[in-house]
């Protein structure tokens, strides 16, 4: 299923958070949401889940509008601030989480330790999550975002905060999920990582200003950096170029 994103705007107060944005994301690819911070990311992948509705325009996910609730149970979604629960074990927290998507308790077990196994903590199921390093949680939260195999995974930043070393082995196992057919929607205002994705919407104050597949995108530069992108619509005052 597609993700089409129909000249939404939406406003906080008199703040515009996005501005008139149009774009469709297809189906069992990974795109980025590349942008500064406070650029409009994180309120268009609220937008998208559901969390938040338009002022004006349209969100769909597949032939459904949002929000709806009946769409949860194919969204997966990991924000920029663990909620994890400190005092439980890592094979808890997915316990837990299992139990809110209603998983049977045979399905649970094995999800369970499928995605202990993808995020790479099986050895560290029965750890309390307050003895977690920060890159553990990341990877917790990451399991219990796919624990119910959604067709749609929103990240939020996922990478902030980490070691490149780190960063690395999240990407690939981005890329070992997208494997499955899961659509991966991934906001980052780290530059480099575009190069991870097949597409990239690049937001900039509130607006998109380019949309495209990532060769297409650096071919538009004199040196193959997507930062010449975001310089040229500053000078243009973020006129959308899309």
């Amino acid at each position: 299923m597609d993700i089409h994103i129909h000249d939404v705007t939406k406003s906080f107060g008199k703040q515009i958070a996005i501005d008139r944005v149009s774009f469709t994301i297809h189906s069992g690819e990974i795109c980025c949401l590349l942008g500064p911070s406070g650029s409009g990311k994180t309120t268009l992948i609220r937008l998208m889940i559901g969390a938040l509705k338009a002022d004006e325009g349209t969100v769909q996910l597949g032939e459904t509008f949002m929000p709806n609730m009946k769409m949860l149970q194919t969204i997966g979604f990991m924000p920029q601030n663990d909620g994890l629960y400190d005092d439980l074990s890592a094979e808890a927290n997915l316990e837990f989480f299992g139990s809110i998507y209603k998983l049977g308790k045979t399905k649970l077990q094995a999800r369970i330790t499928d995605v202990l196994a993808l995020v790479e903590l099986t050895d560290d199921r029965k750890k309390l999550v307050r003895h977690f390093s920060g890159g553990m949680k990341k990877r917790l939260s990451l399991a219990i975002a796919i624990l119910h195999q959604p067709d749609f995974l929103f990240l939020d930043e996922p990478t902030v905060g980490i070691d490149p070393l780190l960063r690395r082995q999240i990407w690939g196992q981005f890329q070992a999920i997208r494997a499955t057919g899961t659509t991966i929607i991934v906001s980052t205002h780290v530059m480099d990582e575009v190069q991870e994705c097949d597409r990239a919407a690049l937001i900039y104050n509130g607006r998109l200003i380019a949309y495209d597949t990532i060769p297409h995108l650096l071919g538009q530069t004199d040196n193959g950096r997507v930062e010449e992108l975001f310089l040229i619509a500053g000078r243009a005052g973020g006129t959308s170029h899309a």
